[in-house]
C-alpha cells in the first residue's frame, strides 16, 4: 500500500467511496453525493493553496483517501484545516486511516496550517476519534442534534491538533 497525492485519474474511485458513505451512512451529512466535476473542483482549489490531498493505493485501487481543507471560509482561519478521511466499503481496520492521517498532518503543517479541526459524526463507534486520539488530537467539543439523516439526528464531536507543539 502507497500513500500518495491524489490525481484526475483517481476522483472517479474517490467519489464511489463518498458515495457509498453518502447513501449508507450518518458519517456525512451530504444526503446527496456529489458528482465528478465536484471532486474536479476540489482537488484544483486544494491544489492551489497546497493543501493535500491524499490516496491509498492498494495495488492501483483507491483503498481511502484523506485531504484538508479550509476549516470557515473567512480569511482570518487560513491557518486552521478540518482533514476528512474515507475508506473504501471492506478497508476499515487495516491502519489505512493511520497511514493516511500519518501522512496528511506533517503535509498540513508543512502548507502553512497550525490547527487541524477533525468534525466526527457520532455514530456510537469510537473509530474514527480513537484515530484523531492517537495522533494528539483532543475534545473540542459536541454540538448535540445538529443534523438529522436516515431518520435520525446526529451529534458531531469536535476535536483539534495543535501543529505548533
Amino acid at each position: 500500500m502507497l500513500i500518495r497525492p491524489a490525481t484526475a485519474g483517481d476522483l472517479p474511485a474517490v467519489a464511489a467511496v463518498y458515495a457509498h458513505y453518502v447513501d449508507t451512512s450518518v458519517v456525512t451529512f451530504d444526503e446527496i453525493a456529489p458528482e465528478l466535476p465536484f471532486w474536479e473542483a476540489r482537488l484544483r482549489k486544494l491544489g492551489e493553496r497546497d493543501l493535500p490531498f491524499l490516496v491509498a493505493d492498494a495495488d492501483g485501487e483507491v483503498a481511502g483517501y484523506a485531504f484538508a481543507s479550509q476549516w470557515r471560509p473567512k480569511p482570518a482561519y487560513r491557518h486552521t484545516v478540518e482533514d476528512t478521511i474515507y475508506l473504501a466499503p471492506g478497508r476499515t481496520g487495516q491502519g489505512l486511516g493511520r497511514a493516511l492521517l500519518g501522512e496528511l498532518l506533517p503535509r498540513c503543517a508543512k502548507a502553512g496550517a497550525r490547527q487541524v479541526v477533525a468534525v466526527i459524526a457520532d455514530t456510537g463507534q469510537d473509530a474514527s476519534a480513537a484515530l484523531h486520539r492517537a495522533f494528539g488530537f483532543t475534545s473540542a467539543g459536541r454540538l448535540t442534534g445538529v443534523g438529522f439523516k436516515l431518520g435520525r439526528w446526529v451529534d458531531t464531536e469536535l476535536m483539534q491538533l495543535d501543529l505548533t507543539r
